[in-house]
């Protein structure tokens, strides 16, 4: 089973940026145990900061994956490119944010991605990738 996580803007920060908000763990160290964790997943794992090179990623994991764990960043409220890119997608698509998007700013509680995703998980920190692992695994009947 192939799982793409796909990480928008400012992600790449993670360990350094706003730790309050995102803790002190970079993504690297984190991506580095979940895949220790389910050795039986070949996960990919792709970062950018540019639109149309996330919209890329979507349509590349579309076309030679699984199931995609998409966390479009700020893009979430934002892109309706990207929004149709994941409504294009022909495998699911799980939208996570690490923060609780709804108790944020107001411009942060709509989802452009959401109504395109198998489904939502935002304010479980990293641990959201986990949750969006299992539930992955799950909807492709593939019992982790």
């Amino acid at each position: 089973m192939i799982i793409t996580i796909i990480n928008g803007p400012n992600l790449n920060l993670l360990g350094s940026r706003e730790k309050d908000v995102y803790g002190d763990i970079r993504f690297e160290d984190f991506y580095r145990e979940l895949k220790k964790t389910y050795p039986v997943i070949d996960f990919r794992y792709f970062q950018s900061n540019i639109e149309g090179e996330l919209i890329n990623a979507i349509q590349q994991a579309s076309a030679k994956g699984h199931g995609i764990i998409l966390n479009a960043a700020g893009f979430t409220h934002t892109s309706v490119s990207i929004a149709d890119a994941v409504a294009a997608s022909n495998i699911p698509v799980i939208e996570v944010h690490i923060s609780n998007i709804m108790g944020r700013e107001e411009y942060r509680h709509k989802s452009l991605i959401a109504p395109y995703c198998k489904g939502s998980l935002f304010g479980f920190g990293l641990d959201g990738y986990r949750l969006a692992t299992e539930a992955l695994s799950h909807i492709l009947n593939n019992i982790i």
